[in-house]
């Protein structure tokens, strides 16, 4: 009996102690252990992300470009359809039946309980169409959101556009906080100023049963934020300018763009071919996408930013400065017109100066030039003296902006190429090559490359006579200025006073009697334009016609570049265009409307050429 008694305590010992273990370690979970709260309130809180508004794109003028409107998404649960008419549902929303299937299996996969979209980028027009049907179609509903338009046809390649972010951006820790259908700019202005115009989300915790169902606010709101909306960006392009480089261009394939010298600004940016910025948006727009994907004439490459094309005979101005700069020639050094070192474009008057030689694109003055400035009377047929000579030289005209990146506020620039040494090297072997292997560059062909923004730029440089800022699309960030890089000068490596040497040439090349761009002359309006034409060998077909400009000369307001290819002889055809361009900036509109017939011929012409 006492054995029996002593059993007895052993066993409620036992309880007492697994009682104790029990109670502790349920302590543990519920009041120390934090991860099974959180798991709760997971099944019974939800995360709704608040995306803001995003920031509005103006013209330099206040001209609304780009806007937000409102979009609408056709939303499912898939437990609540309910013996679903596919046929009338297909006929409603004009929707294959396939597609329709797959959009189910899509979000019953996701969840059979939670909203999903089943048709996305639905228009008001759309919506009209759906709405009052949808009460005979449990499970279904519509949900707004805001999405990007457009109020312009034109300027696509700049503004850039928006979609849904990929995978590939998901897994990049610079875009952290997006989730997968959010919304990002993929190209031009709306990727490089991306964290400015996106804003800053919102959160809201709500309360849902099982099931899903919302209960109201989580805690009354306290760990809510309010999203905040993105800046505006006010850009520097005249969009009445743009429409009119667009509309000169029509037909043709080349670029175009316009400067305000002052301030590295970009007034004009044309690429053509060109489209309309609303293909991209919308229901469809991946199939549109592809479409202009596959069209042959590349209307989505970026011409003024991504082709790189010898400039022709408007690098002459480049290598003058560079020469007048290292002393090798004089702003009344003369040379002969020899036609034995290289061909000419036409006869004309002996080049007794830089001046006369600039007005007469002179080719063989500009080959003794280079010579002079790459042998610096150091022999020929020495390898070495043309390699350390064209070092020297290629540093003083990269200082041009050209052969590197500007920094435009735009991604997917191009630096180009001024060839160096090392490139001769690579291609000829080391000491296998001198002046005669180079002397091409003394006319802007051969191997080197710029693009239209940096011609326009090299435009800017000389108006400024001897310095540039970056160009740049956006001129004030919601209340505040441009970018701080945008507002430093940048100095090439030649002396101001010798600019003032060539732009006495550069005018009588329009302005003047027998100048190879007479056709881009504004003096009927007391306007004095300097420029340089440029015609540049094509291998492939017709030449290229090339034409760059300041305006007006003596207080420059716009510096303009225009490349045109296959457009032949560049005083018959980039020339014009240009004058018409500074026209309309300068006086408002254009009354010389015979050159907008002449260069429509140009693109009939173009047109059946290819």
């Amino acid at each position: 009996m006492q054995y029996l008694e002593g059993r007895k305590f052993v066993v409620l010992a036992i309880f007492l102690a697994v009682a104790l273990v029990f109670g502790t370690r349920l302590f543990y979970i519920q009041v120390l252990d934090k991860s099974y709260k959180l798991a709760a309130d997971r099944n019974t809180l939800q995360r709704i992300v608040q995306v803001p508004y995003r920031g509005l794109i103006y013209d330099r003028n206040g001209q609304l470009l780009v806007q937000n409107t409102p979009v609408y998404d056709l939303m499912v649960v898939p437990r609540e359809v309910k013996q679903l008419d596919t046929l009338r549902f297909c006929q409603l929303l004009q929707l294959p039946i396939e597609e329709l299937r797959a959009s189910l299996k899509a979000a019953r996969a996701y969840s059979r309980v939670k909203a999903s979209p089943l048709v996305q980028n639905l228009s008001t027009p759309e919506l009209a169409a759906v709405q009052d049907n949808l009460i005979d179609f449990p499970g279904f509903s519509i949900k707004a959101r805001m999405a990007r338009s457009y109020r312009t046809q034109s300027l696509a390649h700049a503004l850039g556009y928006v979609g849904a972010i990929t995978p590939a951006f998901l897994e990049k820790p610079k875009y952290a906080k997006y989730l997968p259908g959010d919304n990002i700019g993929i190209t031009g202005l709306e990727a490089f100023y991306e964290s400015t115009l996106m804003g800053r989300r919102g959160v809201q915790y709500r309360m849902v049963n099982v099931r899903g169902i919302e209960k109201g606010a989580f805690r009354g709101g306290e760990f809510d934020t309010l999203s905040v909306a993105g800046q505006d960006l006010h850009t520097s392009i005249d969009i009445e300018l743009q429409k009119y480089g667009e509309q000169l261009m029509l037909g043709k394939r080349g670029t175009v763009v316009a400067l305000d010298p002052k301030t590295g600004e970009i007034l004009a940016f044309v690429s053509a071919p060109f489209y309309d910025p609303s293909v991209l948006t919308g229901k469809g727009m991946g199939n549109r996408y592809m479409e202009l994907l596959r069209n042959p004439e590349l209307p989505l490459f970026d011409r003024p930013l991504m082709a790189t094309y010898p400039p022709g005979s408007v690098f002459k101005l480049v290598n003058a400065l560079v020469a007048l700069q290292a002393g090798v020639v004089k702003p009344e050094t003369p040379f002969d017109c020899n036609w034995r070192l290289v061909r000419c474009t036409h006869r004309h008057e002996a080049p007794r100066n830089v001046s006369i030689a600039i007005k007469n694109s002179c080719n063989p003055y500009f080959y003794q030039v280079m010579r002079a400035m790459v042998l610096r009377g150091r022999s020929p047929k020495r390898a070495e003296d043309a390699r350390l000579g064209l070092g020297v030289w290629r540093e003083q005209v990269m200082s041009f902006g050209v052969g590197n990146k500007l920094g435009v506020d735009l991604p997917q620039e191009r630096k180009g190429l001024i060839p160096s040494p090392e490139f001769y090297d690579k291609r000829y072997g080391f000491h296998r090559w001198g002046f005669k292997t180079v002397y091409s560059l003394s006319i802007g062909q051969g191997e080197i490359g710029i693009t239209g923004l940096q011609m326009a730029n090299i435009m800017a440089t000389i108006a400024n006579r001897g310095f540039y800022y970056t160009p740049h699309f956006v001129r004030r960030i919601g209340n505040g200025g441009p970018l701080p890089q945008f507002r430093e000068r940048h100095y090439t490596a030649v002396d101001s006073s010798h600019f003032r040497a060539i732009i006495p040439g550069m005018q009588a090349v329009v302005d003047g009697r027998g100048g190879t761009g007479e056709f881009a002359s504004l003096a009927m309006f007391g306007i004095s334009v300097a420029g340089k034409t440029g015609t540049v060998q094509n291998a492939h077909g017709p030449d290229h016609a090339t034409f760059a400009a300041f305006a007006p000369a003596n207080d420059p307001q716009i510096a303009i570049a225009v490349f045109i290819e296959n457009a032949g002889f560049g005083g018959n055809s980039a020339a014009p265009l240009a004058s018409l361009m500074i026209e309309k900036y300068l006086r408002g509109k254009v009354i010389r409307k015979r050159w907008e017939f002449w260069l429509q011929g140009s693109a009939d012409k173009f047109i059946r050429h290819r």
